[in-house]
């Protein structure tokens, strides 16, 4: 794990807005909006209950249940975040990429 817990920290905010930001736009109709819609109709509704307290929550709300899965990536693991949902329900993450200066460079969905 890195050193540096503060810039983890850091980074991780900045990510997390940077996803939020994000959903909705042209240049994320196949990372952060694509995971958005492709969970909400895989998953079962008694899922979206358990964490959203409805059986169909709106699409922006399923950005809150995004949980830092792991960092990664160079020297001090700090280039790579990837998000994902509670308890294992998927293999797809969203994952941002950081530049050497610590700003967001790319956002994407992986499996």
């Amino acid at each position: 794990m890195s050193s540096n817990p503060t810039e983890i920290q850091r980074r991780e905010s900045v990510a997390r807005a940077a996803i939020k930001n994000a959903f909705g736009k042209p240049e994320a109709e196949w990372s952060v909006t694509l995971f958005v819609t492709h969970h909400l109709g895989e998953l079962d509704s008694s899922y979206w209950i358990k964490h959203l307290s409805t059986g169909t929550p709106e699409q922006h709300r399923v950005l809150e249940l995004l949980e830092l899965r792991s960092h990664w990536g160079g020297d001090d693991e700090i280039e790579n975040f990837d998000f994902t949902l509670p308890d294992e329900i998927t293999n797809y993450v969203i994952s941002v990429n950081f530049d050497e200066e610590g700003n967001v460079s790319e956002i994407s969905m992986e499996s």
